[in-house]
């Protein structure tokens, strides 16, 4: 009696195994990956229990989504190895991209590479598949990155033939993407901004499935920030934000084992996998250097997306709240992206730093230093701000020479030489700041945020040089920022605005413009502009000096920044050589400044001149 029960129990369990294959694969179609991972990752645990290769795919995904980075890759490796042993080149080759992809996001650049070529060793000689489209994208990256853009443009014609024949939307929306993306590089800003119009009609409408809805989202906010389109950026990340809020598709919530009984949503192209897919990166604050494992009830696209969304809260002047979401990024960012992580930290840093906590500033921009951006130019402005004009010099120089030419980050670009035109000024070198000013002019064209930063610059420059056209320059710099809403900015020209007025005799002028600028840097907390307007309001008669100088040493100080030699400034005052020397050792010694280049940036800083 013992042999048909134990074939009783062994038909019961292994029909228990394929209905819970069967129910992983449904949930899965429906985008439940919680439910699908948890129903895959226990009959993958037992040992006489196999997967095919399209379940191990499922697993690999799912994985994905549930925030086990390398369950995923160790999934997608076996996958591989199955569509391999089934002779299925189709199912080969789209493993292999995605393990490309993953190990890219992961910083294996090697690994990376040889799963590229392995893809491309399964996938090239056959007939047209959709799994083509991804080699094709490949291929338009590389060429974007040589700048070859007639090869690029090739690439993305063909990944829109491939995603019009496979009758994906998923491909059709990537495809245009992807073109956007090349146009952008050629220098045919409206024809990109028309072709991402398009593809992102298709996310926004809820088009897709939610690993390309996440992907794209992830690649447009890239591309908008880089292409400094603000309104856009802000017009997406609001969307993508709400598309990441519980319940999502794979949140525990709409989790409904044993029922296969979810809202539906878009079906994935088929086979497409997920690892990897977030991997413009993100996160940041101050907490941890590093990143962490996404929770298994998160979206795995929230931490990428928030980080996104903190560069358009630090722009907004929404502040406090953007340093929080600073901090929530960190802690949500898949481990595969720290570009994103990099990035939070360092618009962390420029909020710490704007409000004068300058050690706070400091920690943010390490961390994102350590995750491999170059924190300029938040780091020399930091510098300045300390007093360490030479340091910040070298510090933007620096970043402009390894950043070469604008390419497709036009917007990084347009900073370095916003930040090279005001340290140039606070050490008196006004040919420098023109050249930069010149520059970021061409560079910035008609796109508004781009033409304010250059408005600024150039305004600034010209009243340096007591130019005829300073006010009329900062004015339209003043109407930019504001018609972008961007607070802090546009307090900032207020204050170069009323040495302008001032300059031409308009006293009132002057005030009104300091006292909106105050109140501006009150109700943002830069409590360092805030006093620095309140001083000039004032007229610095009845002011706490910085730095516990003199007046005496502050009135040295200002001789110093105006240029002023040692003799020049016994003559002035009317006292020896000797004591000139004796105040400015004084004054080196107060501010922590080594040098007369130093010490004038610190001046600048804190508006003694």
């Amino acid at each position: 009696m013992s042999a048909p029960t134990l074939y009783t129990r062994h038909t019961r369990h292994t029909a228990e195994a394929a209905d819970a294959v069967e129910r992983a694969r449904e949930a899965a179609a429906r985008e439940s990956w919680a439910e699908a991972y948890e129903l895959l990752h226990a009959h993958d645990l037992h040992p006489s229990r196999g997967l095919t290769a399209d379940d191990l795919s499922v697993l690999a995904d799912a994985a994905w989504w549930s925030g086990h980075v390398d369950e995923s890759v160790t999934a997608r490796l076996r996958a591989h190895a199955a569509y391999l042993a089934a002779h299925d080149h189709r199912g080969a080759g789209l493993a292999s991209w995605w393990l490309s992809y993953e190990y890219a996001g992961l910083g294996r650049p090697a690994a990376a590479a040889g799963w590229l070529h392995r893809a491309r060793h399964h996938l090239e000689d056959l007939p047209d598949c959709p799994e083509q489209c991804f080699l094709a994208w490949s291929a338009a990256e590389e060429a974007v990155a040589h700048g070859d853009h007639e090869a690029a443009l090739a690439a993305t014609r063909r990944m829109t033939e491939l995603a019009l024949a496979s009758g994906s939307p998923d491909l059709l929306a990537l495809s245009r993407q992807a073109g956007s993306r090349v146009l952008f590089a050629a220098g045919r800003r409206t024809e990109a901004l028309a072709l991402l119009d398009d593809a992102m009609c298709a996310v926004v409408a809820g088009e897709l499935s939610g690993m390309f809805t996440g992907w794209l989202y992830c690649l447009a906010l890239t591309q908008c920030m880089e292409a400094a389109d603000f309104a856009r950026a802000v017009e997406w990340t609001n969307a993508a934000m709400e598309w990441c809020a519980p319940p999502w598709p794979g949140h525990p919530a709409n989790a409904t084992a044993g029922t296969g009984a979810a809202e539906t949503t878009p079906d994935a192209t088929a086979g497409t996998g997920a690892a990897g897919a977030a991997g413009t990166g993100a996160g940041a604050g101050t907490p941890a250097p590093l990143p962490m494992t996404v929770p298994a009830d998160e979206n795995p696209f929230r931490g990428v997306c928030r980080a996104h969304r903190v560069e358009v809260l630090d722009l907004l002047g929404i502040w406090a709240l953007a340093e929080a979401e600073a901090r929530q990024a960190c802690r949500e960012v898949p481990v595969d992206c720290l570009e994103s992580a990099a990035a939070a930290y360092y618009a962390a840093g420029d909020v710490q730093r704007r409000q004068g906590r300058l050690e706070a500033a400091a920690v943010s921009y390490g961390h994102a230093h350590e995750l491999g951006r170059i924190p300029q130019p938040g780091l020399a402005l930091l510098r300045l701000a300390q007093g360490r004009a030479d340091a910040a010099v070298a510090g933007v120089d620096l970043a402009l020479a390894c950043r070469g030419e604008a390419h497709h980050d036009v917007l990084g670009r347009a900073r370095l030489l916003a930040a090279r035109t005001e340290v140039a000024l606070a050490v008196r070198d006004v040919p420098g700041a023109a050249r930069a000013a010149a520059e970021l002019d061409a560079l910035a064209g008609d796109v508004p945020l781009l033409r304010a930063l250059a408005d600024t610059a150039l305004g600034s420059v010209a009243l340096a040089r007591r130019a005829p056209d300073a006010l009329r320059l900062l004015r339209r710099a003043l109407a930019g920022w504001l018609e972008l809403r961007v607070p802090y900015e546009a307090a900032q020209v207020r204050m170069v605005l009323a040495a302008a007025d001032r300059a031409a005799g308009d006293e009132e002028a002057a005030r009104l413009e300091l006292g909106t600028a105050r109140a501006v840097f009150e109700r943002l907390g830069a409590v360092p502009d805030a006093r620095r307007a309140a001083a000039l309001l004032s007229g610095g008669s009845r002011r706490r000096l910085p730095g516990g100088l003199t007046a005496r040493e502050a009135e040295v100080l200002r001789l110093v920044a105006s240029g002023g030699t040692n003799k020049d400034i016994a003559r002035t005052l009317v006292i020896s050589e000797h004591t000139v020397a004796r105040h400015l050792n004084n004054i080196f010694a107060k501010l922590g400044v080594g040098s007369r280049a130093s010490a004038t940036a610190y001046a600048y800083a804190h508006g003694l001149v």
